[in-house]
């Protein structure tokens, strides 16, 4: 039987969709922000196309500073953490899926996580673009620099978030598969909050090059920051993680064993 799809003419329509969705990701420390999947396949190349209509509805789901304690934590004394896959990744998951089913029983909704590949090996969407297009955090790329000083040296971009700064992770991307968006759903700017060029110079040169101690995080003022536990969390090497676990009481000698956490920045 064919799904019905859904016309959706404005934007307090799209929020009357989604909000109680958003309130109950709000409580674990995520944010959503919603766009249309023409405005991501607009700026990338046809293989990196999302496959739905241009008019479908999306969002890109961040990880704020408080899902740390307030689902991460949780998670782990709920004994729901199982070995190999990531905990962070594992959390994540577990905390979207669940708000999905309780807020959108009656959607379709196709969720793509940002640790997920393609056959091809290419990621199942770029978590960056998402965040930019949708307003959610401004993208910084070599190409926001006039006059770049490190001439054909590759520089990778990183997204900072007008409140949070770099103290935020990109989850997770959902597709409505049956909500079409209107026209009155208008694309918004993401806050450029690195605005002069000698601050891009310094963030892409503090992120290529001193990713480790995380200063590029602080390249503005946010209003949230990692507690001191998660920064040990993150800072923490990937294959050490797991003994940290232990030691802070989560994971027993035998999951530690099991534990192969994958290498990512938080």
């Amino acid at each position: 039987m064919r799904r019905r799809e859904m016309a959706i003419s404005s934007e307090r329509v799209v929020e009357d969709l989604i909000g109680t969705f958003r309130e109950s990701l709000k409580a674990h420390g995520f944010e959503i922000y919603p766009f249309k999947v023409g405005w991501y396949n607009a700026v990338l190349s046809h293989g990196h196309h999302l496959p739905y209509p241009a008019d479908t509805l999306a969002v890109v789901v961040l990880s704020t500073p408080a899902m740390f304690e307030r689902s991460f934590l949780p998670f782990l004394e709920s004994r729901c953490c199982e070995g190999l896959r990531d905990p962070i990744d594992q959390c994540s998951a577990h905390t979207i899926s669940a708000c999905v089913s309780l807020c959108l029983p009656d959607q379709a909704v196709d969720v793509s996580y940002d640790y997920e590949m393609l056959p091809s090996r290419r990621p199942k969407f770029l978590a960056q673009t998402a965040a930019h297009i949708s307003g959610a955090a401004y993208y910084y790329q070599k190409s926001d620099i006039h006059s770049p000083p490190w001439a054909d040296q590759k520089m990778f971009g990183v997204c900072i978030h007008p409140k949070l700064g770099g103290w935020f992770a990109i989850r997770a991307l959902l597709v409505f598969k049956d909500v079409r968006v209107g026209a009155d759903l208008q694309q918004k700017d993401p806050p450029d909050c690195v605005r002069s060029q000698e601050d891009r110079i310094d963030l892409l040169e503090r992120f290529n090059f001193h990713w480790q101690d995380g200063s590029y995080r602080d390249i503005v003022p946010t209003e949230e920051r990692y507690s001191d536990q998660q920064i040990e969390y993150f800072m923490t090497p990937p294959g050490q993680r797991g003994e940290l676990l232990r030691r802070w009481g989560f994971l027993t000698e035998t999951d530690t064993d099991k534990q192969s956490s994958t290498n990512k920045q938080g």
